[in-house]
């Protein structure tokens, strides 16, 4: 029998977007513990916002288990918070709220910044530094210092030894400003990927004194760009049969539901989409092919492959909850009629 440390890890009950939690259970397995073995767990939810005091209990439930890289023995288990019956999803549970769907694919694309002494990595202690320009994939001590390269690289390595399908990583537009990528299949998988790799980074760069800054727009109205998590997004539907006209039956269900996007899409978006630095306008919604500054950007593969694919709504920030934007994009797909419901309803 080996002792196992298994760090649960489960998301709070602060609006408008949680925060990350963690604590370790020491437990003896034969070998690596699979899912189904791993036990409920409680929780004081009145210090997480998540429960009063005179009735505190809360329950984690194990939803997926990956290797811990960096601890011996050390097991991630990422959970759902759940009711004290053990059966009912918390109000905070957003990952219960995303339908079950194993055709849909997701890609999100997380920015942040690295922050030290209240600024952005690299900037001076007053002023900004040289404009935009060199810094997006850039290279060299000018460019990108040298700390940052290191954590990115020692997060990459951590999210890959854990199983994570982290499947790049580049300096991004601003100075201090970084970007990771997770892709997964099924409705669920890149969301719980996003908020584990999340977890490893904010826990990595504990060492370095160094936090990681997830605002969107963390130097307010200033000619800097601001941080997303664009969230490319296809169904089986989508991949293998699309076609011009379903593309556009569903590019209008999205301008309908534009209101709903933005509600889940991040906190203080206003300040980040504005019609520049490759936004759109919050309040108009608009799609292009390459168009990088449209609310979805229609690539030239999903063109030329007969209006099938996957599309990249750029609209998500970089604060948001991946769980409540996937929820909500399969919630505006699922109001578009398939050829197949159409004749369903025909006959």
């Amino acid at each position: 029998m080996t002792k196992f440390k298994l760090e649960y890890i489960w998301l709070d009950g602060y609006k408008p977007t949680p925060n990350l939690r963690g604590k370790t259970l020491v437990k003896e397995f034969d070998a690596f513990p699979q899912l189904e073995q791993l036990p409920l767990w409680g929780f004081d939810g009145s210090s997480t916002m998540q429960a009063e005091g005179s009735s505190s209990d809360c329950v984690l439930k194990p939803v997926a288990v990956y290797p811990d890289p960096e601890r011996k023995n050390g097991v991630l288990v990422l959970c759902e918070v759940m009711m004290p019956d053990a059966k009912t999803p918390h109000a905070s549970n957003t990952r219960a709220s995303i339908a079950d769907d194993d055709g849909a694919w997701f890609g999100f694309e997380q920015e942040y910044f690295f922050y030290q002494n209240g600024r952005p990595l690299g900037f001076p202690e007053a002023g900004f530094p040289a404009p935009q320009g060199p810094y997006y994939c850039g290279v060299g001590f000018g460019n990108v210092g040298d700390i940052a390269r290191k954590i990115v690289e020692e997060h990459l390595d951590i999210c890959l030894a854990a199983g994570i399908n982290h499947e790049g990583i580049n300096a991004e537009v601003a100075k201090g400003q970084w970007e990771f990528q997770v892709f997964g299949k099924g409705s669920r998988k890149a969301a719980d990927e996003i908020w584990l790799a999340r977890y490893l980074l904010q826990r990595l760069t504990e060492k370095y004194g160094i936090d990681v800054e997830y605002h969107c727009k963390p130097l307010g109205d200033t000619d800097w760009n601001g941080s997303g998590m664009h969230a490319n997004f296809s169904t089986a539907y989508m991949r293998e049969v699309g076609g011009k006209e379903y593309f556009e039956s569903l590019m209008a269900a999205f301008a309908e539901a534009r209101a709903d996007h933005i509600a889940v899409y991040g906190p203080d978006n206003h300040m980040r989409l504005t019609g520049k630095h490759e936004t759109a306008s919050i309040h108009q919604f608009s799609y292009g092919v390459a168009d990088r500054g449209a609310s979805i950007r229609v690539p030239h593969s999903f063109v030329n492959n007969d209006y099938k694919g996957y599309l990249e709504d750029r609209r998500p920030n970089s604060k948001g909850d991946p769980y409540q934007i996937a929820a909500q994009i399969l919630k505006t797909i699922s109001t578009v009629p398939t050829d197949v419901e159409k004749q369903m309803k025909a006959a």
